[in-house]
C-alpha cells in the first residue's frame, strides 16, 4: 500500500510538473541569449559623450568604463562586441524595438524606467552634484540654496539630472540641453548659475575647463544606482547578466577598470574635445 501511494504521488507530480517544465523550455528558447549566440555578436546600445563611461577618442573609437565592461560581457558570451551609438532620448524605445540587445550607458535605475524595461543589479552608485559659477562661492552651499527663480540651472534633457532639478529645485529657472557638456559650458562661460549632473562628469568638467571659473559641490544629493537594461520578459538573460556582474566585480577586472576610468585622468588627452 505504501509503495502504491508513493507511485501515485510520483505520477501526479509528473503530470503537474511536465507542462510547467515544457513551458520553461519554450521560454528559454525565446531568450535574447539565444539570438546573441546565434548571431555571434552582442549589440550594445549607448550614447557616446558621457564621461568617463562612454566616449569617442581622437581616432573615432569608443572608449570608457561601460565600453570595457560591455566588451568583457561579449567575451564571456563568446561573441563579438558590436557598439550601437544612440541618441539618449530614443535609447529605451530603440531597445524595446530590438535595435540592440542591451543598454550599457550609465543608465540610472528609476522606477519610471523600470515600468518599461528591466534592470540588472547595479554596477556602480553615483548621485547628482553641482557645478557652480564661481561668483556664487560661499553663498550657495547646496542644492537647497539654488531653489529661487533668480538662479538659472542647466542639465541634460531626459536625464535624472533634469528630474532632480524639477523635483528638488522647482523654483529655479531651468534650461535643458541635448548634450551634458554644453549644459556645463553655460556655467563655465557665465551664462547660467549652476549645472546639475552626475558627479563624475561634474568633477571632470571642473578639472578640464572650470578652474578659476567654477566651484564643484561634489557631495551627491541623490542616490543613483547605474545598471544594464534589457527588455522585459527575459529571466534567463537577466540571470546571466547578474552572474556576470558578480564575477566581473570580484575577480579584479572591475577594480582595474575603476582605477583606469574613474580614479585616473590619463584617458582625457585621448578624447575628442
Amino acid at each position: 500500500m505504501k509503495k502504491l501511494l508513493i507511485s501515485l504521488f510520483a505520477m501526479a507530480f509528473f503530470l503537474v510538473s511536465a507542462p510547467v517544465f515544457a513551458d520553461n523550455i519554450e521560454l528559454a528558447k525565446t531568450s535574447t541569449i539565444e539570438s546573441i549566440v546565434k548571431s555571434g555578436q552582442l549589440r550594445v546600445g549607448f550614447e557616446s559623450g558621457y564621461l568617463p563611461f562612454e566616449m569617442t577618442n581622437t581616432k573615432g573609437t569608443y572608449i570608457g568604463f561601460d565600453i570595457d565592461m560591455g566588451k568583457a560581457l561579449a567575451k564571456a558570451m563568446g561573441v563579438k562586441y558590436f557598439p550601437v551609438n544612440t541618441a539618449w532620448d530614443g535609447i529605451i524605445p530603440a531597445l524595446m524595438t530590438n535595435k540592440f540587445d542591451i543598454i550599457i550607458s550609465g543608465m540610472t535605475c528609476t522606477q519610471e524606467r523600470n515600468l518599461a524595461i528591466n534592470f540588472t543589479n547595479p554596477y556602480i552608485v553615483i548621485g547628482q552634484a553641482i557645478l557652480l559659477n564661481k561668483k556664487h562661492e560661499g553663498k550657495v552651499l547646496s542644492y537647497k540654496d539654488l531653489n529661487d527663480p533668480k538662479y538659472t540651472i542647466t542639465s541634460k534633457l531626459g536625464t535624472t539630472g533634469e528630474q532632480a532639478v524639477k523635483r528638488m529645485i522647482p523654483k529655479a529657472t531651468y534650461k535643458s540641453f541635448e548634450v551634458e557638456t554644453e549644459a556645463c559650458m553655460e556655467v563655465i562661460q557665465g551664462n547660467a548659475d549652476a549645472t546639475v549632473y552626475d558627479l563624475p562628469l561634474i568633477e571632470i568638467m571642473q578639472a578640464q575647463h572650470g578652474a578659476g571659473k567654477t566651484i564643484a559641490l561634489t557631495k551627491p544629493f541623490t542616490f543613483e544606482p547605474l545598471a544594464m537594461a534589457i527588455r522585459k520578459g527575459d529571466p534567463d538573460f537577466l540571470n546571466f547578466l547578474n552572474n556576470f556582474l558578480r564575477q566581473y566585480q570580484n575577480d579584479g577586472r572591475y577594480e582595474r577598470a575603476y582605477a583606469k576610468w574613474i580614479q585616473s585622468n590619463d584617458w582625457q588627452e585621448d578624447v575628442k574635445k
